[in-house]
């Protein structure tokens, strides 16, 4: 039985693994989890899986350290929001504990350090995002020799479709009301900006060590089809699922199996399926990330911090 510590349980990552792990009592336990705020509900949820628990809204690094040591984890699942990831996982790190990463900041703002940290202590680190989650099975199954290309599947967001004056007026409620995905106030915005899919090329470029101009984005409203590979012959390959957050988080917590699952399987009868080309101009936070690419160093903290910064006086 896997040892899971769940890092933000109360967003949509932290609760989707919790449900998982109620309907695979079998396969795993919750030995600890973490809320920023939310003491209540966090209080709750250790007492429904008798475990430990943390406050990292008033705790520091060294009590997440503890924690770790209380618990004993064999995997723990990042799903904290924004660049307050990043300490987390290097502590996981350097206690060589699987990483299960759905921070996009980590990767985004210290990949080198990271990526050293994981290597130096022989340690997995494992996409959670449905497009990383994605690329990540489809190389294992192509190769990474065979791979030439990444294409990362964006919905769009709610404002897609609106024209450029449009955009200009939209308010703050317009901006959470995300078409497919259920999740929290400032990725949700990210999305509706594309600064989302902007992070999610960043974070491509450094998980997979491709180059910006051998990654692409396109937009497919439906959500189905979680992103593709191109191999050296020209096909495209690619993962389709509902969209549904539990099939990535299911796959991270299996790795490296390729376990049964309880989740209903995909079915293609009477889906459609439709792509289209990113509108740049529009939306320029998923241009200024490939320029972030190709001007590399620090280019990517700076692109972070200035999202987060916009973000924040634009909920407030």
């Amino acid at each position: 039985m896997k040892k899971v510590l769940v890092l933000g349980c109360t967003g949509s990552i932290g609760t989707n693994t919790l449900e998982i792990v109620r309907n695979l009592p079998n396969e795993f336990c919750v030995c600890a989890l973490t809320a920023h705020t939310n003491k209540q509900k966090l209080d709750v949820l250790c007492n429904e899986f008798n475990c430990h628990g943390l406050l990292t809204s008033e705790n520091n690094a060294a009590a997440i350290s503890e924690l770790i040591e209380k618990s004993a984890p064999d995997i723990v699942v990042n799903g904290i929001a924004g660049a307050a990831g990043l300490e987390p996982s290097k502590i996981v790190l350097e206690h060589k504990i699987s990483l299960a990463l759905a921070n996009k900041e980590t990767v985004v703002m210290a990949w080198s350090l990271i990526k050293s940290l994981a290597e130096k202590n022989s340690t997995e680190i494992i996409p959670v995002d449905s497009e990383h989650s994605a690329i990540f099975n489809l190389i294992n199954q192509a190769g990474k020799d065979n791979v030439s290309e990444l294409i990362i599947t964006a919905s769009g967001g709610p404002f897609r479709n609106l024209s450029s004056e449009k955009l200009k007026k939209v308010t703050l409620e317009d901006a959470l009301k995300h078409p497919t995905w259920n999740m929290g106030k400032k990725i949700t915005i990210d999305s509706a900006s594309l600064a989302n899919k902007g992070l999610e090329v960043i974070e491509a470029n450094r998980l997979f060590d491709m180059p910006a101009e051998k990654i692409k984005v396109v937009v497919h409203p439906q959500s189905l089809v979680h992103s593709l590979v191109r191999t050296n012959d020209g096909m495209l390959y690619a993962q389709i699922s509902d969209p549904d957050m539990k099939h990535p988080i299911y796959s991270a917590l299996t790795y490296p199996e390729n376990k049964k699952t309880y989740l209903k399987p995909f079915e293609l009868f009477d889906q459609t399926m439709t792509f289209y080309k990113p509108r740049t101009e529009d939306f320029p936070m998923l241009k200024y990330a490939f320029e972030t690419i190709k001007a590399s160093g620090s280019y990517s903290i700076a692109y972070n911090a200035a999202n987060e910064i916009a973000v924040d006086a634009f909920i407030n």
